[in-house]
This record gives C-alpha cells, structure tokens and sequence, in this order.
C-alpha cells in the first residue's frame, strides 16, 4: 500500500512538472512575440520621426522661400523703408 502511495505521488509530480513545464514554454514564445512586436513598432516610430523631420526641414525651407517671395513681390520702396526699421 505504501508503494502504491509513492508511484501516485511520482506520477502526480510528473505531470505537474509537465504542466509547469508546458506553461513555461507558451509564456515564453508570448514574451518573444511580444518582444518582436515591440520591435516592430519601435522601428515604425523611429521611420516616422525621420519623416516627421524631412517634412519639417522642407516645411521651414519653403517657408523661407516664400517669406523671400514675398519680399521680392513687395514695391522697392517698402523693401527698403523695411530694411531701414530692422
């Protein structure tokens, strides 16, 4: 009867270290995708902010461009009362 108890507590230590083991295995491929998708996005942030500044660095320079437009569309004589106030 003794030995009876002890194969049912091997057996029943055998499948719980299974169990712990199979659980083990899933969190750990959830945290690897995880990781990878955390990756992912991390890369997608970063081509995003180096098109947020390209766009900027265009936008500033166009306008740059157009404020010199519009000086030059501007009659001499305010160009220059303009640059005598400055």
């Amino acid at each position: 009867m003794a030995a009876e108890g002890v194969l049912h507590s091997v057996d029943h230590y055998k499948s719980e270290i299974e169990r712990l083991t199979k659980e083990l295995t899933e969190t750990t491929h959830e945290k690897i995708q995880a990781a990878e998708y955390g990756l992912v996005v991390l890369e997608e942030k970063l081509t995003l902010k180096q098109q947020y500044d390209e766009l900027e660095a265009e936008y500033d320079g166009l306008k740059q461009e157009l404020e010199q437009l519009k000086e030059l569309g501007k009659p001499p004589s305010y160009r220059r009362g303009k640059a005598a106030t400055r």
